[in-house]
């Protein structure tokens, strides 16, 4: 019995054997399941140093951050670079301009040194930034700003063996520009970016360039669509506050030209159509009343609209500006056009009701002799003279007053058709300028146009 049970586990232990040999079917798919090496699901990880925690490379929790390096010593120095991603908008009526920017400090703090075999660096994201000091940079002047945190937050911190620190982010700002629109839109505008730390005065934090004007570089793809960028600089200087010290700040200055085409296309040339359109009207007939009064006041309201449009857009400024001056300009040129017809036409009609008048005055001088009636040039017709037998004599006029008249006559209506009586009618030359409306007309021909050219020349020479 001793030996027949021995047989019988020595037959078990092999059919056990030999099953776990056998190669596995799957489940659902029916495909064969071969065994793996063990050595396959072994993974080195190259975290664990040993048992237990292991030593921190930056001894952070030894040291308090919260006071700035070599804290009771001298200004620490920190070097500031910047890289200017795009110049998104300018703003003339809020007075503003927005910026994205990567931001770069510079400075060395031996609390973050860490021994190392060789000169590597370090890098971590924005959450060692919580733990350990880091300049308090801000930006004077500025109304909106922030940190741009897509996907994750756009930090960069990166510490080397002997305790130098790169600290970068990137930014978006939106700062006050101080524009003078004096010349708009044929001015220059010089805006300014100013860093500056807010706690430390410069006997505990000295800014500077890092590479001088090298220190800021921009994209070669800048542009914008009004301005063109002309410069870009860097300055820096001290600034005092009375209750809290001296600061060292840092600017980053750049210069923008205004694009003056699309203010031809919009403004300049608009308006001086309207003034040309005004000029319309010198050589339409003085008795043509409505077309020369609708075309002036057509052209006096297209120039006041063009004046609102350019004003809405622009702040609400004290001063003038260049582009006021041209409008006004046109506005009083278009202006004196319509007062220009409205003095042909009171003009004419002084002059109409004169001549009536004297028609009427003289109808009884037809009855003179044949003589004096040749005087007259055919004025009063047989029929005419015949008419005065029923004048009562109270109508007749004396041998001096029909004198008088028939000299007043002739300088009135044919001085100027017989060359004989020049010297006569001399003196009344700038009279008759004024009482003949078309002698207005003729002049207003030359002295708007050239009046115009003139101030134009002017207006360019002295803003272009």
């Amino acid at each position: 019995m001793p030996h027949f049970t021995r047989l019988v586990f020595f037959l078990f232990c092999l059919m056990v054997l030999v099953e776990s040999r056998k190669p596995r079917r799957r489940k659902r798919t029916g495909q064969l399941e071969t065994p793996k090496p063990s050595y396959l699901y072994k993974k080195l990880d190259v975290t664990k140093v040993g048992k237990g925690k292991p030593p921190p490379l930056l001894r952070v929790e030894d040291h308090d951050f919260s006071m700035r390096p070599a804290f009771g010593g001298p200004a620490i120095p920190v070097g500031m670079d910047v890289q200017v991603e795009s110049l998104d908008s300018i703003s003339e009526v809020d007075m503003d301009f927005t910026m994205t920017l990567y931001l770069r400090h510079y400075w060395k703090d031996e609390r973050l040194a860490f021994p190392s075999a060789s000169n590597k660096s370090m890098t971590f994201d924005g959450r060692l930034v919580k733990k350990i000091w880091v300049p308090d940079v801000f930006f004077v002047h500025s109304k909106r700003s922030f940190t741009h945190d897509t996907t994750t937050d756009n930090i960069m911190l990166r510490v080397f063996p002997d305790g130098h620190v790169l600290y970068s982010m990137r930014i978006t700002v939106t700062a006050m520009c101080n524009m003078d629109f004096s010349h708009f839109p044929l001015d220059t505008q010089t805006c300014s970016l100013e860093l500056e730390s807010y706690a430390y005065t410069d006997e505990d934090l000295m800014l500077y360039w890092k590479n001088g004007d090298e220190s800021l570089k921009t994209d070669e793809k800048i542009s914008l669509s009004q301005f063109l960028i002309q410069k870009f600089h860097t300055t820096s200087r001290l600034a005092f506050y009375s209750s809290t010290g001296w600061y060292n700040r840092l600017y980053i200055n750049f210069t923008l030209r205004r694009h003056i085409f699309f203010f031809l296309l919009q403004t300049y040339f608009p308006a001086t159509l309207m003034v040309m359109l005004s000029w319309v009207s010198f050589w339409i007939d003085r008795r043509a009343v409505p077309a020369r009064v609708s075309l002036g006041i057509t052209t006096v309201l297209t120039t006041s609209t063009i004046i609102t449009g350019v004003n809405a857009s622009m702040p609400r400024v004290s001063y003038i500006k260049a582009v006021d001056i041209y409008l006004w300009v046109s506005f009083v040129f278009v202006f004196l056009s319509v007062l220009e017809y409205a003095a042909v036409n009171y003009l004419t009609t002084v002059q109409e009701r004169k001549e009536r008048e004297l028609r009427e005055k003289f109808s009884c001088m037809c009855g003179m002799l044949h003589s004096r009636t040749m005087m007259l040039d055919g004025s009063c017709s047989e029929s005419e003279a015949n008419s005065l037998a029923g004048y009562p004599r109270s109508h007749i006029l004396t041998e001096e007053e029909r004198q008088d008249k028939i000299v007043a006559h002739l300088a009135l209506n044919s001085g100027s058709s017989s060359s004989g009586k020049k010297g006569l009618l001399k003196g009344q030359m700038g009279l008759r300028i004024f009482q003949n409306t078309h002698a207005i007309d003729k002049y207003s021909r030359l002295i708007f146009p050239a009046s115009f050219i003139f101030f134009n020349l002017i207006y360019w020479s002295v803003f272009s």
